[in-house]
């Protein structure tokens, strides 16, 4: 079965564990940080030339746009996960079959979430209380974005397959031909078609689904190993479950952090245009700098899930201490970056005629930063307990991020304005991460014991 095995994939079950992370999350990063560019690039471009109002507008879609898309995303980095503890177990055939799988079940949420996301796109503005001034653009953004999904879903599936096969260097370059190309289309649809606020998502739409024909034609002729074959699309209801057992928790933790988003963006969109735009922008400043740590998080659960598939528990210990230095480093030199230079990062969006943006974005990005480091051991110990395929207590963090974060928008937000929207993140942060790194050290001692004991019976 070695020939399946090829020079587009890795095997993190041998070799130094900080190496191995390193270079697996290096391509991520610049990937991610590529992904927040456009993010970037396309605020600027709002903002600068469409105006405040509709830099609110596509602002107040964010939490929304998460909720509904990102289920796809976690689902889907779930799904493939199973699809690494095949690979780590050499079994090449339960490779494919695993991809298969993937695809099957990303594609069904991705048609239905889009005909759910369009149909009530403005039902869901209205009940979060979005300002009428911005009402129709975030409407006219939401739904072509929430309806294009299953494009966007094509991407996502070809790309994490990759990753789980331990190729993080491939979906990066297809990844920044995809926002190249969303960056060149923006400015035209919007600057020289005049397309407005939907033309920003018709970029983005037409961009992704370039994308995802690039991703599964370099898989169809370098990847053999997930070059799938007729028999293994005979997928029967356990398989699919197995893989659903993992998927399912990780789509519903991204959606139960999302809900909280979004009562957190009702208690801003309370607040004003101003306020919304201000926090819409300073997320953009914000999501570039976190892009390394959740890069690393990403690496971790690849990283696990091989080595638990070949049943290295030592080495998954010390894949975590070895990540825990380095993302742990560049979150607190990246807090000092944030807190240092946020007025200006701000200025970029607004310029100096809206200085009470620019002042808002300051007191966001202080607040923030000085707690990066527990964001850092999040990602970590949640992303090595799905590798591992535990679900319940990365689930469990989740709730509590929900409710950490809600608290904070129904009480914060009334007692401190802004500032205690800003502090909704913190917060929930430390709530996430609490029961995040009991789990984590309890399960890898348990594991352990389990280990010894196998070896005792033998």
């Amino acid at each position: 079965m070695a020939e399946n095995a090829n020079n587009n994939t890795k095997d993190m079950t041998e070799g130094s564990p900080a190496r191995l992370i390193l270079f697996f999350t290096l391509p991520l990063i610049a990937g991610n940080i590529f992904q927040q560019l456009y993010g970037f690039v396309d605020t600027l471009i709002v903002g600068r030339f469409l105006g405040v109002e509709a830099l609110a507008a596509v602002g107040c879609t964010g939490c929304l746009m998460f909720l509904l898309v990102g289920c796809i995303m976690g689902m889907t980095a779930g799904l493939t996960i199973i699809t690494g503890q095949r690979f780590g177990a050499r079994d090449y055939e339960g490779v494919r079959r695993s991809a298969a799988a993937c695809v099957v079940l990303t594609m069904t949420v991705s048609f239905v979430t889009a005909f759910i996301g369009a149909y009530f796109a403005r039902d869901i503005l209205v009940l979060m209380d979005t300002p009428p001034d911005i009402l129709d653009g975030a409407e006219a953004f939401i739904s072509i974005v929430v309806g294009g999904s299953p494009l966007f879903s094509v991407f996502i599936v070809g790309a994490n397959l990759l990753r789980a096969l331990g190729d993080s260097r491939h979906p990066t370059m297809f990844l920044a031909t995809s926002l190249c190309i969303n960056i060149l289309l923006e400015p035209l649809f919007l600057l020289v078609f005049e397309w407005g606020i939907p033309g920003a998502a018709e970029a983005m739409i037409v961009s992704q689904a370039l994308g995802g024909l690039i991703v599964w034609l370099y898989i169809w002729r370098k990847v053999p190993a997930l070059r799938i074959q007729a028999g293994d699309w005979r997928l029967d209801r356990e398989f699919l479950w197995q893989h659903l057992r993992v998927g399912l928790p990780m789509a519903f933790q991204t959606s139960i952090i999302a809900i909280g988003a979004v009562i957190l963006q009702v208690a801003l969109n309370g607040l004003g245009p101003v306020a919304v735009a201000s926090y819409a922008a300073a997320q953009k400043v914000e999501t570039i700098a976190l892009m390394p740590m959740m890069s690393f998080g990403m690496a971790m659960a690849a990283y696990t899930a091989q080595n638990y598939g070949a049943r290295k528990l030592g080495r998954i210990k010390k894949g975590v201490n070895q990540c825990i230095m380095m993302s742990g480093t560049f979150s607190i030199l990246v807090g000092i970056f944030n807190i240092v230079f946020g007025s200006q990062l701000m200025f970029l969006f607004v310029g100096d005629a809206e200085p009470q943006v620019i002042d808002y974005g300051q007191v966001y990005l202080t607040t923030t930063g000085v707690c990066y480091w527990i964001l850092a051991l999040l990602f970590i110990y949640r992303s090595t307990l799905q590798g591992l395929g535990k679900s319940f207590v990365p689930t469990f963090a989740g709730i509590m991020e929900l409710v950490m974060r809600a608290a904070a928008a129904i009480w914060l937000v009334q007692l401190l304005g802004f500032w205690g929207a800003s502090m909704a993140s913190p917060a929930a942060w430390i709530g996430s991460c609490v029961p995040l790194a009991i789990a984590y050290y309890y399960t890898l001692r348990k594991l352990k014991q389990e280990a010894r004991e196998i070896l005792s019976a033998r």
